[in-house]
């Protein structure tokens, strides 16, 4: 029988999500608390059918991906730019100050200096997937502390890649096996080599860096616009999910950051494009479903035993991570200028740990340099941490009201001016953004105003009209067509005049709103016309491969210029008929 491992882990795995994230619902409390205690009871520490945790995790790495490129696509490189001055020092100071907190709970449970450091800063780095949820639950991904928190995120993740090239090299020094033992690069004993690998290590996250914002911007809208093109919801789609997930795993391959950082990094230059918005709502139902499984491979780890036979333990790494790690974020974010509700707000955000902390925790076990207590420890933390986060949300929101209601002037006026300024950065990003939106809707709405013959196009399509016609422009006196030319295209005047020469002698002319040159195109028959720019014109043409496309697509707007060429071809045979001109002369048509 052929294997089915794959198939089995992920329908098991959304069966117990559903079921115990309905049963979670049902008894008030946030249906990832389901998901995880499904990840328990498909685990191998519970009886019953084992999942494949290999398996589990690569799926959820999906769901961490979908999840970044999504946020990426509600944050514009200007976002990053107006957090950086208390996310670049927040995060690295409180990687630093956890990571020692973290150093000193494993010198109490006799632990080595390697040991130490590798289960600090497991400590230190917060669950990107656990942040984004909590913000979409409680609609706080759009305020300043939303936006604060994703970038100290983003922060953390840059250091999180820098450390994990770094322990490998130091793994001898600090008393592990060796690198070798774990399968990674050997050690480096030397300060030079160790130098030289830390400045490539930083110049890949750097040219990473520099490619995604310098050419990404260039070429992933390109791309797109050119598959929205082809009026195939399924490829854009496919591409939306293609750009994603190829991205993250190149960014990974070939410059050595994680998927998550990667998938950001994608989203956020698409978010320049004017297609991601759709980008996020195709994307969005893969997004919901791969992080569930986020939740259940994190509870495929757990071995709840470790709750009896290290309870105290266990409730000292959890404490460190809900109020040492909180505790320190708020100190920083105050010491920096800003309001205690922002320090609140950003506490309980990192008051978790997740994904990274497992990485961490996988290469400090490989390593020699942590034991298989702090790996359990590590676990069990990051499943009740991520369980009692919606708590740590409530609490900081009441302690917000309380300060409120203090009415104490300075508590409530402390950092208003930096507050402000972050406030002013993050809304003049977000009307600029607002702007480009509405400007983009002015120019559809210009376009269906002057070519009525449009205006059956449906709402979610009408976009496609500013990517399938080609802007054109011809001085006075150009010869826009000639008579016996293979039809190129439809054109539609935009503004100017331009002159219709009839076979028979006759002149017509046409202005802003008409169009011409669709008979050649819908008998497959050469020009009959020639047509002259007698204005500075402006069109917009619907190239020949588009008009098939386009009108196979919309068969109205097919039918309605076909009835108005009809009835211009019979205004042309009374003409013709008057002068004696042969019939089938096909002459411009003009909207109505």
């Amino acid at each position: 029988m052929h294997e089915t491992g794959l198939i089995a882990t992920i329908a098991i795995g959304f069966v117990l999500a559903f079921v115990f994230g309905y049963l979670a619902s049902r008894l008030r409390l946030p249906p990832l608390v389901g998901y995880l205690v499904a990840g328990v009871f498909a685990g191998p520490f519970t009886p019953g059918f084992q999942a494949d945790a290999a398996l589990a995790g690569q799926l959820a790495e999906i769901g961490v991906i979908l999840l970044m490129f999504g946020v990426g696509l509600h944050f514009s490189v200007q976002d990053l730019m107006a957090v950086r001055r208390i996310a670049i020092p927040g995060a690295i100071g409180q990687i630093l100050l956890a990571t020692l907190l973290g150093m000193g709970l494993a010198h109490l449970f006799g632990w080595t200096l390697g040991a130490g450091i590798v289960f600090g800063l497991s400590l230190s780095v917060a669950s990107t997937v656990v942040l984004l949820k909590a913000l979409e639950e409680g609609n706080l991904l759009d305020t300043p502390k939303g936006r604060v928190a994703v970038g100290w995120l983003i922060v953390e993740d840059l250091a999180m890649v820098v450390a994990l090239v770094l322990l490998p090299a130091f793994a001898g020094v600090l008393g592990g096996t060796g690198a070798e033992a774990g399968g990674h690069a050997p050690a480096i004993a030397g300060d030079a080599s160790l130098g030289l690998t830390l400045a490539v290590t930083l110049g890949k996250v750097a040219a990473f860096v520099a490619i995604a914002m310098l050419i990404g911007p260039r070429i992933v809208p390109w791309l797109l616009a050119e598959v929205a093109r082809t009026g195939s919801r399924e490829l854009f789609t496919l591409s939306v999910l293609a750009l994603a997930l190829g991205i993250a795993f190149g960014s990974a391959a070939v410059f050595g950051v994680s998927f998550a950082l990667g998938a950001f990094f994608a989203g956020v230059v698409l978010s320049e494009s004017h297609f991601s918005h759709r980008a996020a709502r195709d994307s969005l139902p893969l997004q919901d479903a791969f992080s569930v499984l986020f939740f259940v491979s994190v509870g495929l780890l757990f071995d709840p035993s470790i709750l009896v036979r290290q309870p105290l333990e266990v409730l000292a790494t959890l404490a460190l991570v809900m109020v040492g790690k909180s505790i320190i974020a708020f100190g920083i974010v105050v010491l920096l200028g800003f309001p205690l509700s922002l320090g609140l707000g950003v506490s309980a955000s990192l008051a978790q740990i997740g994904e990274f902390s497992f990485i961490l925790a996988g290469l400090g076990l490989s390593l020699g340099l942590l034991p298989e207590a702090g790996h359990d420890l590590i676990l069990a933390a990051a499943i009740l941490s991520i369980t009692l986060n919606p708590v740590a949300f409530r609490v900081v929101e009441a302690l917000r009201r309380r300060i409120g209601a203090s009415g104490r002037a300075d508590l409530l006026s402390f950092g208003r001016a930096r507050q402000e300024a972050l406030e002013d950065d993050l809304a003049a990003n977000r009307r600029r953004n607002e702007a480009r939106g509405e400007a983009r809707a002015l120019e559809l709405q210009a376009l269906l105003d002057t070519f009525p013959v449009l205006g059956s196009v449906g709402p979610e399509e009408q976009d496609e009209l500013l990517l399938l016609f080609r802007p054109k422009t011809a001085a006075p006196g150009t010869r826009v067509i000639r008579k016996g030319d293979r039809a190129d295209g439809m054109y539609f005047i935009g503004s100017g005049r331009v002159e219709v020469e009839l076979p028979g002698g006759d002149v017509v002319d046409l202005e802003a709103g008409a169009f011409f040159g669709e008979m050649a195109l819908l008998t497959g028959s050469r020009r009959t016309a020639d047509v002259t720019a007698m204005d500075y014109c402006q069109f917009l043409m619907l190239e020949r491969r588009d008009f098939a496309l386009f009108m196979s697509r919309h068969p109205e707007v097919r039918a309605a210029v076909k009835a108005m060429a009809a009835e211009r071809n019979e205004r042309n045979r009374q003409s013709s008929a008057e002068r004696d001109i042969p019939d089938g002369v096909a002459v411009a048509s003009a909207a109505p």
